[in-house]
């Protein structure tokens, strides 16, 4: 009966991390229809593609404002005609 005690955690161990798993592989199945595409699914190549230029156009935007700080924090003797 002692030797049981020491075999319970060996053994509920392994038990409860396949409870876990199986929780997260039933979750992962249900209520997915009004989200967006998850990562790692396939997508419409339109869709990319807009998602591309939407995200080249935010960086053009970022480099823009960098650059006008940049130009702001200068001083005029720097500044190139």
């Amino acid at each position: 009966m002692h030797n049981l005690l020491y075999l319970l955690p060996a053994l509920g161990c392994p038990a409860c991390m396949g409870v876990c798993v199986w929780m997260m592989m039933r979750s992962g199945k249900s209520g997915q229809a009004g989200q967006t595409a998850q990562p790692g699914t396939i997508v419409p190549p339109a869709v990319q593609d807009q998602e591309i230029a939407a995200l080249r156009a935010e960086v053009d935007q970022l480099r823009a404002a960098q650059r006008d700080a940049r130009d702001a924090d200068r001083p005029a003797s720097e500044w190139r005609s």
